[in-house]
């Protein structure tokens, strides 16, 4: 059986051909990380600490995972903050919000037994079981529960984004970013918002609606009144 020769790419063999491949490949490079530094640009003054975190009322905490249908770790980090958030008296309603796209798995029920059996008492968590990304977690934040303001909670290589779609969904946001063990994951989180800022950049200017969205809910505004 013949073999088959695979030909090397060939570069430019004149000074301005290869000028123009270097020139090409910068272009791309920029324009590739131009929705990160978009993200980073728009929310440097809206990040903080637990401690930094202004009174809004809501918190907002968004899923990561579970475990054997508990938290995984990176979740139940999120989730201590937002207990924080609450024994500080800076927010007086958690909203979860998560993936339960199937009966055998409910981020947002999970998230609330941890925050109950951690203090949180059950009539100031709300849950929002159509988080299934963080733009229709944003949205149905403001169109479903009625969330003007609130302090977004999550881990530092999400927490920008996170704030710069619910800024654009129409809520005021702060982000705490919960610290993380620099294991695989959180590389691997991290690598994943250089691509996932090009995804925010079309959602913040197309304006989708999220998978679901139905009735306004009541639960936000009850805990609030609570």
């Amino acid at each position: 059986m013949p073999r088959i020769r695979l030909k090397r790419p060939r570069l430019p063999s004149t000074r301005a051909g290869r000028r123009r491949l270097v020139q090409g490949v910068v272009a791309a490079c920029v324009l590739g990380l131009a929705p990160a530094t978009w993200v980073y640009a728009t929310t440097s003054d809206r990040i903080g600490t637990v401690a930094d975190a202004p009174a809004s009322g809501v918190a907002v905490v968004f899923g990561a995972g579970l475990w054997d249908g508990r938290p995984s770790p990176y979740l139940a980090h999120r989730l201590d903050a937002a207990v924080e958030l609450y024994r500080a008296g800076k927010v007086k309603a958690v909203l979860v919000t998560g993936d339960n796209g199937r009966p055998t798995y409910d981020e947002p029920d999970a998230m609330r037994g941890y925050l109950v059996q951690h203090g949180v008492p059950d009539k100031s968590v709300v849950s929002d079981f159509a988080g299934f990304d963080t733009w229709d977690s944003c949205v149905r934040a403001k169109k479903i529960f009625g969330v003007d303001r609130a302090v977004l909670v999550s881990q530092g290589f999400h927490i920008r984004r996170a704030v710069a779609l619910c800024e654009a969904a129409g809520v005021r946001s702060y982000g705490v970013g919960v610290d993380a063990v620099h294991d695989a994951t959180w590389y691997y989180g991290g690598t994943r918002e250089v691509f996932a800022a090009g995804k925010a950049v079309l959602d913040v200017v197309f304006q989708p609606d999220p998978t679901f969205l139905g009735p306004r809910e009541p639960g936000v505004a009850r805990a609030l009144a609570g």
